[in-house]
């Protein structure tokens, strides 16, 4: 396992929630005809400052290029991500409008509530896996996401929000999270939605690409490497993909956090190294059929402390490094949240369904040597 560069420790959650001022929230449809879902990201009041790194050659977004650092806002009230390709976009409106409602919003006038909510966005291709493909998110849906915000993390991971109709590889897909606590208390998460024309799966060995980079707590402790047979069976099902059906197109797209103030600038280096982490857990990664896109978001208050010039060159270095590894991390604990799926599109099995030998306290039978009879296998990350 590959801790990040310094001392540190996960957070209290291991999530994204360990970013004071942050909350989660997920909703999505899976009744007959569905399967997709939509995620919002709320920080407080204030907003918080924003960055972007789009990588892949499809991306669906919104209110991106107000991030760039030449331009106006600096302050964002909310992240969407979700389903639903370009259609999905509609569900930011609902999250606006709640926003709206609340009075959060960038200051336009003198009276309250004459403000514009700032919500950048992201999609994820996901239109038809339940069966009728105009089935997307929309404002109702992404005010269902906004009204379930919350700052527990039970249920945060999974086939949740934006992962629910989610596909990695073949395998189904989903939202994970991880945190990480530098050195100087300052704190960094990620939370990705995993939808990938790449896989997360080593072809050869049926390892997640990502596993090794994680640190205790993050997988079941007795993880290991899949059985060759499993392997093998895994390797026949991808190459059995009728593509011609199931379009290739994917897109994971995700947040990366923390509570250290940053400029819009460094928000965006934040997100562009972040792609960094994701490149250790997909391949092949930010493909022309993906639209992989980062947030980063700064909780700090807008009267918050400008940083020690004589420390944070080297607290930056450490926080961007641990916000790749973060990625990674996240990417893997969605795979492993992630719940097998049919509907009338097919089947999507889980790392799970696929590669049970990989879990022995939870498939102690899958194969000889899920039992502990040596077989020869290399042990798990």
């Amino acid at each position: 396992m590959t801790p990040a560069v310094g001392t540190g420790r996960p957070g209290t959650t291991n999530s994204v929630l360990d970013v004071p001022g942050l909350a989660v929230g997920h909703a999505q449809r899976t009744d007959p005809g569905w399967l997709t879902g939509t995620t919002v990201v709320l920080p407080p009041p204030y907003g918080a400052v924003a960055g972007v790194d789009v990588r892949g050659g499809g991306p669906g977004t919104r209110e991106t290029d107000l991030l760039d650092p030449r331009n106006l806002v600096e302050r964002v009230h909310a992240i969407v991500l979700g389903g639903g390709s370009a259609l999905g976009l509609a569900a930011v409106d609902g999250v606006v409008q709640r926003l709206l409602a609340e009075g959060v919003g960038y200051p336009m006038g003198a009276a309250p509530g004459e403000v514009v909510p700032i919500v950048p966005a992201a999609i994820l291709f996901d239109l038809g896996r339940g069966g009728v493909f105009a089935h997307h998110p929309d404002a109702a849906l992404g005010a269902a996401a906004y009204d379930a915000v919350t700052t527990d993390p039970a249920g945060l991971e999974g086939s949740v929000g934006a992962g629910t109709g989610a596909r990695a590889g073949g395998l189904r897909g989903g939202v994970g999270s991880a945190s990480w606590v530098l050195s100087d208390g300052t704190t960094v998460a990620a939370v990705v939605a995993v939808n990938a024309v790449g896989s997360t799966v080593d072809p050869s060995t049926g390892e997640l690409y990502g596993a090794r980079f994680c640190v205790p707590g993050d997988v079941p402790a007795d993880l290991r490497v899949p059985h060759p047979d499993e392997v093998a069976a895994a390797r026949a099902a991808a190459a059995d993909l009728d593509l011609t059906r199931r379009a290739p197109l994917a897109t994971t797209i995700g947040v990366v956090a923390t509570d250290l103030p940053l400029t819009k600038a460094a928000c965006a280096k934040v997100a562009g190294v972040g792609h960094d982490g994701l490149a250790r857990a997909v391949a092949p990664v930010h493909s022309m059929f993906d639209g992989d896109t980062l947030f980063a978001l700064s909780t700090a208050p807008p009267d918050a402390a400008a940083p020690d010039p004589a420390t944070y060159p080297m607290v930056f270095h450490e926080l961007l490094d641990a916000a790749a590894h973060c990625v990674t991390r996240a990417v893997v604990r969605a795979m492993l949240a992630a719940t097998g799926v049919t509907t009338p599109w097919g089947s999507m099995r889980s790392y799970a369904d696929a590669f049970p030998s990989a879990f022995p306290s939870a498939f102690p039978s899958a194969f000889p040597s899920a039992s502990g009879d040596p077989d020869g296998q290399r042990p798990g990350p």
